[in-house]
């Protein structure tokens, strides 16, 4: 699917960013046929002895075989080294004892070419769900996967994992400590069946900071709350999210005290999760909703849920239309605490109703002139308490059904 569709309006205007080599891993590439001949489809990275590992995981109660067993082995240890393998194409998703087989078959393949334990050995699997993965074909590439593998691959890791995306993403931050400095990495792919909980995201970020699991896991855990759990294209979440990070210690520098490797990491994170949003299907507007004034935080969060899923409030930013009833009526439908009265709603700097009807001197022209923007964004003002939140979004048009009308075929 990668290619079918006109790139973003909303991709980077630089195109992928130039990300440097990260000491202590390596990536090759490869087309093996998972589902459409002719384009590159597995990504292989190695990483080298000592590599610390943290993530985290779609909630799903439908999870993949691959993102069970990255839960499974995600606390293990860091002596050895250790690999992740990623396909496009095939989800292996609602398959049974089959997606259990070929997880194991595929990683027990990597171990025994790369010389690391299975236990060390983390797959990911992203496309159509409910059809068994072919992973003889992705076996039969594993040694040419091994014997291309390069410092400088992981912009080609990043096109191989993409499936309805329509640019690659990746994002890099460095910073100096003590003279030394630190890198941090990452990709990621996801256009589709994104929301909270994550969504049809696959994120892999790569370090040479020296830390341990316990620190690095609790700093993903937390950047993932205020980043891609902050984003939602189209409300679905997804079988197969995972997001992955490696912190090789190359660098010989330890963060553990410093609070700078905690903020970069949390940029890239915010970098890309924007970018999946960017890249939504059929996309247009990138949509900033900020809910401020309500009874807690938690309800600010189901208040701009509530507007950034809305069907009827995305297709009126894609007609450019400045409907601020509809923003109304997902207000009054998120189930937090609210006042009619007490309400008002900003586009832009707009202030467009408050008090529980449209504001003194609102000229539905300026309104509908930010709408035309690429970026919109939309505020409200619950009028009760100190809670906020922000959370990203894009419309939706008649382009994402087309997209998703033929997904399979």
């Amino acid at each position: 699917m990668a290619g079918k569709y006109p790139v973003s309006p909303l991709a980077p205007k630089d195109g992928f960013p130039a990300l440097p080599p990260i000491a202590g891993v390596r990536f090759s590439t490869v087309a093996a046929g998972v589902r459409y001949a002719g384009r590159t489809d597995v990504m292989l990275a190695e990483l080298a002895p000592g590599t610390v590992m943290a993530g985290t995981f779609t909630r799903s109660r439908t999870r993949s075989a691959p993102v069970l067993d990255c839960e499974a082995k995600i606390g293990g240890g860091s002596d050895e080294g250790a690999a992740i393998l990623v396909n496009s194409g095939n989800s292996n998703a609602f398959t049974g004892i089959r997606g259990v087989e070929a997880v194991r078959a595929v990683t027990a393949k990597v171990s025994d070419a790369l010389g690391i334990p299975e236990g060390r050995v983390f797959t990911s699997s992203t496309g159509v769900i409910g059809e068994p993965l072919p992973h003889d074909r992705i076996t039969a590439v594993i040694a040419a996967l091994r014997d291309t593998l390069t410092e400088t691959g992981i912009a080609d890791a990043a096109r191989a994992i993409m499936t309805t995306d329509t640019f690659p993403k990746g994002s890099v931050r460095t910073f100096e400590v003590n003279g030394k400095i630190v890198t941090i990495a990452g990709i990621a792919k996801g256009s589709g069946m994104i929301a909270p909980d994550m969504g049809t995201m696959l994120v892999y970020i790569f370090t040479d900071a020296m830390t341990d699991r316990a620190h690095l896991q609790s700093l993903v855990s937390r950047s993932t709350d205020r980043t891609f759990n902050c984003i939602t294209v189209d409300s679905d979440t997804s079988t197969s999210d995972t997001l992955l990070c490696a912190a090789t210690g190359a660098s010989g520098v330890d963060v553990r005290e410093d609070d700078a490797f905690a903020q970069a990491l949390e940029e890239v994170m915010d970098d890309l999760a924007k970018q999946v949003v960017k890249d939504g299907e059929g996309a247009t507007k990138f949509v900033t909703v900020n809910v401020l004034g309500a009874a807690s935080d938690a309800d600010a969060r189901r208040v701009a849920m509530a507007i950034a899923n809305s069907p009827l409030v995305k297709t009126a930013i894609a007609g450019q239309d400045p409907n601020w009833g509809r923003v109304v009526m997902a207000v009054g439908k998120s189930g937090a605490e609210a006042d009619r009265d007490r309400l008002s709603i900003r586009f832009g700097d707009i202030l467009v109703a408050e008090n529980g009807m449209v504001a003194d001197g609102y000229r539905e022209a300026d309104a509908a002139a930010h709408m035309k923007g690429e970026n919109v964004t939309v505020s409200v003002d619950l009028g009760l308490g100190q809670g906020t939140s922000t959370v990203f979004t894009c419309d939706l048009t008649a382009q994402y059904i087309a997209i998703n009308a033929d997904y399979r075929s």
